[in-house]
Order: structure tokens, then sequence, then C-alpha cells
């Protein structure tokens, strides 16, 4: 299977983690995804994703402890292969696995997405439980020297050791069978562990060997640009930095990173900016938030995701989306650069301003995004000399976030708000 076909532009969706943490449930799923379906398919919007330990017992239970409660009990099956716990998933009982809330969500024309954890489940080692399709054990593939720094669940697999691609293959064998189209690896993408880097070739061949397209996310960055053709080659999108949340300071160096992986977009493979973190957020972690940013930080956050053609996955409830942050997730104009722009490049960076042109792959026109840095309303220059070398003209252009048209040929200048970006079609 082309694993590049399997998303052809950047996926868009939602993600339980920001707003939920590891608490979210089978209800929470179903409500986001009926709003997807209702509200926001339309627009490009279709994966619904879970999030890290679907598979956990009382998650949540001890947050001013622990994010992830230690050696806690896990549901899993005979093969030493996680499963959603009942406790939160309660169609999954009987061995059904996620497959009726797949289906659920196949039925209103989604997709469906799980994290995993890299490795195998501690408590499968521990316990030498068996793996499917060889004779080895858990404790026989587990290394119990490569461990996540943050999360406890898991001890990372000797690449080498027989039994290992066995475990992967039957993961992706039961994951095909549940229905699932986007699989996000997490403590794999920096590659912080020896064996990670082959660990991801070794979910790429479970992946082909499994006949189902399933879209393969790694996280956390920041991603290496040494191994850029690595990531390319088995992965469809991978995390240029660690957990994105709402705060400036984090936003700021996302300009840097997206110049630095600029070259490598391309179908199927997407450098990846983390999640959009909009509306209400937070509610899992103890305490619930409505996000920091300023409005126009929040146009500048989409500007720059849209135009460097990010994945886009959306952080909050989407029950609870309020109308101006709805009307940002269903620009039909700014969201249409993911799958019909191309060549994105920043041509202009200062500590002040930030400019990024791209080209529109259906119509003879170009796209001028400009970000102004500075903490209070600036005109920002357009640099026309360098706009024009990149092949769009001096001419007049739309502005799509207002819907407004300029008469760019008349001007040399943007006024653009404190942290807040202006994006042209022309």
């Amino acid at each position: 299977m082309d694993k590049n076909k399997f998303a052809v532009t950047p996926p868009m969706g939602w993600n339980s983690y920001d707003y939920y943490d590891t608490t979210v449930n089978e209800e929470q799923v179903k409500a986001n995804a009926l709003y997807m379906a209702e509200h926001l398919k339309e627009f490009g919007w279709e994966y619904i994703v879970i999030d890290i330990e679907w598979y956990g017992y009382d998650t949540g239970s001890q947050r001013d402890k622990h994010q992830y409660i230690p050696f806690w009990k896990v549901e899993m099956d005979e093969y030493s292969r996680l499963l959603p716990c009942v406790q939160k998933f309660p169609s999954a009982k009987d061995g059904k696995g996620f497959q009726p809330l797949a289906e659920f969500i196949h039925n209103l024309s989604l997709k469906f997405g799980i994290h995993i954890m890299r490795g195998i489940p501690r408590n499968a080692a521990h316990a030498h439980t068996k793996i499917l399709g060889t004779d080895k054990t858990a404790n026989e593939i587990a290394d119990p020297s490569n461990i996540c720094s943050w999360n406890p669940d898991m001890y990372g697999v000797r690449p080498e050791a027989e039994g290992a691609q066995a475990y992967y293959d039957s993961l992706f064998e039961l994951y095909a069978q549940w229905g699932v189209d986007f699989v996000k690896c997490d403590d794999i993408c920096r590659m912080d562990m020896p064996s990670a880097k082959k660990e991801i070739e070794m979910l790429y061949q479970a992946i082909q060997k499994c006949g189902r397209a399933i879209v393969l996310s790694l996280s956390p960055g920041p991603a290496k640009i040494e191994e850029a053709w690595h990531y390319e080659t088995y992965a469809n999108m991978w995390r240029i930095t660690d957990d994105f949340w709402d705060q400036w300071e984090l936003l700021l160096p996302m300009f840097e990173r997206c110049e630095l992986w600029q070259s490598h977009v391309q179908e199927g493979c997407f450098p990846d900016c983390d999640m959009l973190t909009l509306g209400r957020l937070g509610k899992g972690f103890g305490h619930e938030w409505q996000c920091n940013f300023t409005k126009e930080e929040q146009i500048t956050m989409l500007t720059l995701w849209c135009i460097f053609r990010s994945p886009l996955m959306i952080g909050t409830d989407l029950t609870l989306l309020d109308d101006w942050t709805k009307g940002l997730l269903t620009n039909r104009d700014v969201l249409g650069l993911l799958s019909h722009s191309a060549g994105a490049r920043q041509i202009q960076r200062s500590e002040k301003k930030v400019v990024w042109c791209s080209k529109d792959t259906k119509e003879n026109a170009g796209y001028l995004a400009m970000f102004n840095l500075e903490e209070k309303e600036s005109e920002v220059p357009i640099p026309w000399e360098a706009v024009s070398q990149y092949g769009i003209q001096k001419n007049p252009g739309k502005e799509l976030w207002s819907g407004e048209m300029a008469e760019l040929q008349k001007t040399d200048a943007i006024t653009i708000p404190a942290h807040g970006a202006k994006l042209f079609k022309l």
C-alpha cells in the first residue's frame, strides 16, 4: 500500500487531550463526533481521535498526584494488547474493543483514531503474557531499561528480538479489525531512546501488513530535521514541537520551526505543528480555562498552520464552541490552503514581522501571509521585491479572514494588530 495516499492532504480533526486529558469517555467522544458531523464536516474536518490512556482504569482520579497513575490496572487481552477500559467505554465489553465506537463514527461519515504509546505494556512483561503469531512472550521482547521518562505504562521493545515485529503486527491487525483510521504513536518522534527509530519502521511494516489504510502520526517533538527522510519514508505526520499550549511564548518559536521544515511538506507527509489550543481547555487537568490567546493570536496560529499546511487537530470540547471560535474553524477560504496550495515559503522574518508566500494549485493565484510580532499595532511593510521573485504579482487581493478586498497594488505596508496576522489571496 502507498502510505502517502492515506492522507493526501493534511488531516483535519479533533483530539481529546487538551480538554479531557486521560479522562475522556465514550459518551463524550460520541458528543464531539455528532457535533463535528453536523457543524464541521462540510469544511473538511473528519478525524475523531481518542488520546492517551483509553485502556487505563480510574484515570484522572489521582490528578493531584499523578497525570498517569503508576502501575495501575489496565485492560489487556491474552496477547499483551491493550483494550479500551470498559469503565469509560462500555461498548467495548465482551472483547469488542473499539469496533462499536468506530462503527458509530464511520456511520457519521467520519474517521476514527486512537493514541498509543511506543512499546509493550509493563503489565504484560511482568505477567509473561503471550504474543500473537509467535511462541515468544512479552518479557522476551521487552527492554526494561527502555522506558518513557514521563509515562509509566510501557517498556520499549528490543527490535532485534524474535517476536518483536509480531507484537506490532498483532496490534495493527487488531486496530484494522476495529476500524481504526489514524494512530498517534507517542514517546517516539524525537527518538529519545535508541530503539525509537527502528520502532517507527516496525509500526510502518505493521500498517503495511494489516490491510487497512491507517495514518501514522508521531509524537512528541521536536522532530529531528536530520531525520527528515526517515519520517517522510515511514510516517504521515510528525510533531515539530513538544506539546503546544495557548501561550505566545510557545507560538513565537513556531515561525522558526516552520521555516526549518518548510521544504518537507508533501503529499501524504506533513510536519505537524500540534493541536489548535482554542475554546475551552483543561477540564481533565483539573483547572478548566478559556483559551489564553487573544483573538489576534488565534488568527496568527491558524494562519501559520494553514499556509504551512500543518495537520489541524482541535483540542477543545466541540460542544462548547462559541460562535467566534467556530467562525475561525469554518472559514473555507483559509482552510482551503490545506487542500489546494503548495510550496509555502517564509520569505522574511525579523523580531518584528514575518512574511510567508504560497501558491494556489487550482487557480493562477498566490497567498501572502503577513504577521505582526510586536506588542502594538504596527505598519508591516510588504516586501514586494521578494514577493514578486516568488511569482506573486502586485495585484489587488482578498483578505481571507475579513473577506474584504484590498488594493494591495497601491500600498507598500499593511496595518496589523499586535500579535496579529493578515492573509491575502492575490
